[in-house]
């Protein structure tokens, strides 16, 4: 298909009369396009004795062999969340430290809260406002309203966030635009400089690998000529717990902040009969957030299977439906996905 693949560590190193130049391996390669895609790595916080423990990133949880009796995760985002929910699952006593009132600060609060009761009844400790002022190989210490405490455990595992990774690749020879560390595109993917497209975490919208894919395929189709737009308006974000959590588009919080007019539309999921049968009566909720012209501008559910229901809320966003125009989509019946037909007429 005339593509080369060329292994090895690569730099940017400027520019030569109308090309880009990058090198690896000892030789340049003259293109007159780039696409970044250099991802993201994993934050370490600064806080007293964790240089001197053996603590896990996400990338050495995921490599482990042997289970610990007990962990403390340090961050209650989405990656923190999901490995509370597999090491609590193989029956390992998780503690869940966050600063911020409430676990998962940029999904639905709503929902994020039902699924911490939820894990909290299955025995994850979670401490929410609270910091972590120091580490030692068998305890983290933590300030609650004032008050530090000592939480005993075996291991721990650092999940604050991700950054972008721009340094060191020689970006600085393009003089490229960033925005709080990530790399500034429009809406076509193009950076600052005319020539040079960006995707992926490196761009820090949406750490996500289903954004980074169609990022990529904005670029691509910008480049050739393509007619092409990225709308993260309808970007699904996936919390792979049990019971999944996921949403898309507006939070309640976000319209909210900004004194934006909306409207809920919600039931719980036990509308559904199917959703009864195949998740033994569980809990769980849908969502919808309605603009005033009626439009679905946002959409949040939990309760298994959420990860496949967010696609139809996400298309819906993306083609501007109003309540009217979706409540003529007719769904099979039994599924699942009809609790959007029973919300849309709620």
């Amino acid at each position: 298909m005339g593509i080369t693949v060329v292994k090895g560590r690569a730099i940017v190193s400027g520019e030569k009369g109308d090309n880009l130049v990058v090198s690896c391996e000892g030789e340049e390669y003259h293109v007159n396009y780039l696409l970044l895609c250099m991802g993201s790595e994993t934050i370490i916080p600064n806080i007293k004795g964790l240089s001197e423990v053996n603590y896990w990133t996400s990338k050495e949880a995921l490599d482990i062999t042997q289970l610990p009796q007990s962990i403390t995760i340090i961050g209650g985002g989405v990656i923190g969340i999901e490995f509370a929910s597999f090491f609590n699952s193989m029956g390992v006593k998780v503690v869940v430290i966050e600063m911020l009132p409430e676990i998962l600060g940029v999904m639905d609060k709503e929902t994020s809260a039902m699924l911490r009761k939820e894990y909290t009844k299955r025995g994850v400790d979670f401490r929410l406002n609270t910091k972590v002022v120091e580490v030692t190989s068998q305890e983290v210490i933590v300030e609650y309203k004032g008050k530090t405490e000592k939480i005993p455990t075996e291991q721990i595992l650092v999940s604050i966030g991700r950054k972008a990774v721009t340094q060191q690749m020689g970006l600085e020879s393009l003089n490229l635009k960033l925005n709080r560390g990530a790399v500034e595109v429009n809406e076509q993917m193009q950076t600052s400089h005319p020539q040079v497209y960006a995707c992926g975490d490196i761009t820090g919208y949406s750490l996500l690998a289903h954004t980074a894919i169609r990022e990529g395929e904005v670029a691509i189709n910008h480049i050739l000529g393509r007619k092409d737009k990225m709308n993260y308006n309808s970007v699904p974000s996936v919390v792979y717990t049990n019971p999944e959590l996921a949403g898309v588009g507006k939070t309640e919080n976000e319209l909210l902040a900004d004194k934006t007019y909306f409207q809920v539309l919600k039931l719980p999921m036990a509308y559904s009969g199917r959703f009864v049968a195949e998740n033994d009566g569980g809990g769980g909720i849908l969502k919808l957030l309605i603009d005033e012209e009626r439009r679905i501008i946002g959409c949040h559910a939990l309760g298994n299977p959420a990860s496949e229901l967010i696609v139809i809320a996400s298309m819906a966003i993306e083609k501007g439906l109003t309540v009217e125009e979706f409540q003529k989509q007719i769904f099979p019946h039994p599924t699942v996905g009809e609790m959007f037909h029973e919300v849309l007429f709620s």
